[in-house]
Order: C-alpha cells, then structure tokens, then sequence
C-alpha cells in the first residue's frame, strides 16, 4: 500500500450535504464537521486534486469544507456511487493520483461503493473514517471490512496529515500540525 504524498493523492468528498450528515449515527455532527473540514484544509494546503460529489436532494455542501477549497462545486449524480459520474472518473484519472481518499455519509452507501468501484478502478483507497458518518455502528463496520477484503483501508485526518507531510519541523508541516490539532479541538 502506497503512503498517501502530495504527488500521488486526491481527496474526494461524499454528499457532506446538510440534509445528508445531519443522519450520522456512527460519529457526531460536530466531529463530522471538524473531521471533514480539517480534511478540506489539509487538500488545499498540499495543493491535493479534490473532488465534491453530491445527489440534488441532499441540501447544501458544508461550508467547512467548501471555504478551504477556493471556490470547488459539488458535481451533481443520481447513482449511489461517484463513479457513475463519468465527468469525475475522467478528471480523477487525468490528475494521475493513484491513491485516492475517501469522506463522507453515509458510510454504509456512497462511501462504501465508491470505494468499491474505485479499487475496481484500479485505484488505492483510504477511507477517512473521522470524516464518516454511517446509519449505525454494524451497519458501518460491516462496510469498513468488505471494503478492507476488497483491498482498501481505512485510516483518520491524523494519519492521513501524518503521512502526508511527513516532517512537522517544516512550514507546510507547521501548518499541517495547527490543522491537525483542530481535530482534536473541542
């Protein structure tokens, strides 16, 4: 499994749309908000390819992930994966990034089958499962191991920072760090 860097990961953000998080079972909606919004920080900061999907129904994006990320727009689908979204795929592909982290709700649907067509894809998925929200703890951790059989795995905003930075004694690093404790903020 690769290590997630600034060269070979995107970030794509799965319905964290009011109507949608507000039903979050598995984690609160302000660790949600935190988690998601710290993930969002951490793609502009490292200049990461970053993706918003959406369904019309859900309501708005969240604000703390739309602010960071200098005006993105959630691509609109219908199907319970983002790879129906033939628009997005094709940008995924083009931005050349192999792994390929995943945030949003539910855990149990659109996070759980865009995982499952993007390892299909061909692509290394982490999971972000701070920045998850599912319908109920069984339910999610059953998503969490089909996942994992498939060849994914799951990590957290920490790690993922982590990892991605790699030495916090520098700028960017600092930076990062300061997003990380956000995390944790209460």
């Amino acid at each position: 499994m690769l290590i997630p860097t600034s060269q070979n990961a995107a970030v794509l953000f799965l319905d964290l749309q009011e109507e949608i998080v507000k039903n979050s079972r598995t984690v609160s909606l302000e660790r949600l908000r935190r988690s998601a919004g710290a993930l969002a920080k951490l793609a502009a900061l490292h200049d990461l390819p970053r993706f918003l999907s959406a369904v019309p129904p859900g309501g708005d994006f969240l604000d703390v992930v739309l602010s960071p990320l200098a005006g993105d727009q959630p691509r609109l689908r219908t199907q319970t994966t983002a790879f129906s979204d033939a628009g997005l795929v094709e940008a995924l592909r083009a931005s050349g990034r192999k792994v390929l982290v995943l945030a949003g709700v539910a855990s149990e649907i659109v996070v759980q089958r865009t995982a499952l067509d993007a390892l299909a894809a061909g692509y290394e998925v982490q999971v972000a499962v701070d920045a998850c929200g599912g319908i109920d703890p069984r339910t999610e951790d059953a998503a969490w191991r089909r996942i994992g059989l498939a060849g994914g795995a799951t990590t957290s905003v920490t790690t993922f920072a982590a990892e991605l930075t790699g030495d916090f004694t520098t700028e960017r690093g600092g930076a990062t760090l300061a997003i990380v404790y956000e995390t944790i903020g209460g």
